[in-house]
């Protein structure tokens, strides 16, 4: 596990849905968020097994069993089969040439056996082969049949928060102006390519958050009160100052210059030199995505105030897991960091970066989870990286 702050939301291997509440410890900068959130499920569906009679001998343990056709019930009410068979073998074919996988032979088993048992087996195969896939479904209209991929990067319910203060602190020693330089890089690709939020940005979640925190310490005044206000000027002023540093878009421009002329003296500088040669590659590859390219939202009337309201109450939205903030050390982000889980408690979905392809004839539409694969790693890394700055 990266030594990074990565605060868990919750997971279960076959849900989103955690069934009890439960807060696991903290390690080193790690901090699990408590176990609650609902409803964030993903598909837990499982084949159903097929019993056999109780009269049965045991011969029956040295026989496979066709699958059940409840888990597709589409299937077992088509009028024309000829054509529906056709269809699907013709999205089968597609499907697997375009994953590069080898279905099982199905076609004798007959109709609407030899259906079920290849949804089984490619559901198997894609599992295993396919990092981000999710799950498969087979879709009837009124035309044709064809199979439907879905694919999901999957964040592991963490808070992706960026610390800047370390950044800062950084910056003010002498002997590491070029790695300075190096993480300023990387942090404006963030903030003007990828579009990850900032804390000090007017519309920003952890903005709201942090001012939300200083009202109650005007009404609530305690011995810690000090404390909390000194981290709260530091977080603004600090917050301000370093926005105007990775604003500047020459850390965009002499990205690569940079990287050139670097010269690493020790494993820190070596990990800042290795991060920004990542970083640039993935802006060289993706020079337009940001970390929104693949939120399918569901918000399809934006009039509906109601409907708009009611959304971003019970979803975590990327930009509430997924932002620059402050420090991860102190009682502010300690209050920050249990305020958040408070309010993701009452959540019951997470918003994750999704596709679905279409395997109906027509050309597939090229969209992937490549730049997720490498995004969100990345900042895990830089993360981490902020945290190792002892200055």
């Amino acid at each position: 596990m990266m030594n990074a702050t990565k605060n868990y939301i919750g997971k279960n291997t076959a849900s989103r849905t955690a069934k009890t509440k439960a807060t696991a410890q903290t390690v080193g900068r790690v901090h699990p968020l408590d176990a609650k959130t609902k409803g964030c499920e993903r598909d837990t569906e499982r084949q159903n097994e097929s019993s056999a009679d109780s009269h049965a001998t045991h011969a029956f343990l040295k026989c496979s069993f066709l699958p059940k056709l409840k888990d597709t019930p589409s299937i077992q009410d088509g009028k024309k089969t000829g054509k529906m068979e056709r269809d699907f073998y013709q999205s089968l074919s597609q499907l697997a040439e375009h994953y590069g996988i080898k279905p099982a032979e199905s076609k004798h088993l007959g109709f609407p056996y030899n259906i079920a048992f290849a949804l089984e087996d490619i559901k198997k195969q894609l599992k295993i082969k396919i990092k981000n896939w999710e799950k498969i479904r087979l879709v009837q209209d009124n035309k044709k049949t064809y199979l439907l991929s879905e694919e999901r990067y999957n964040t592991g319910a963490t808070l992706y928060y960026i610390p800047i203060v370390p950044l800062y602190r950084l910056s003010k020693n002498p002997n590491y102006k070029q790695a300075t330089q190096l993480l300023q890089s990387v942090c404006s690709y963030l903030y003007h390519i990828a579009d990850v939020p900032y804390y000090r940005q007017q519309e920003s979640y952890l903005r709201w958050m942090y001012e939300m925190i200083s009202e109650w310490l005007i009404y609530d005044e305690t011995e810690d009160t000090p404390e909390y206000l000194r981290e709260i000027r530091q977080s603004e002023w600090i917050g301000d100052y370093m926005e105007q540093k990775i604003f500047n878009h020459q850390n965009l421009t002499r990205f690569k210059q940079r990287i050139n002329r670097f010269e690493n003296r020790d494993s820190f500088e070596t990990d800042c030199l290795l991060l920004a040669c990542d970083t640039l590659a993935l802006y060289e590859m993706f020079p337009d995505a940001t970390i929104y390219r693949n939120i399918q939202r569901r918000e399809t009337n934006t009039d509906d105030e109601d409907y708009y309201e009611d959304y971003h109450e019970r979803t975590i939205t990327m930009e509430k897991y997924v932002s620059f903030c402050a420090d991860d050390k102190g009682i502010l982000f300690q209050t920050l960091f249990d305020s958040v889980n408070a309010e993701f408690q009452e959540c019951t979905e997470v918003e994750e970066p999704y596709t679905q392809k279409r395997f109906d004839g027509t050309n597939i539409r090229y969209n992937n989870l490549d730049f997720e694969n490498s995004i969100f790693p990345l900042i895990e890394r830089l993360i981490d990286l902020l945290n190792s700055i002892k200055i």
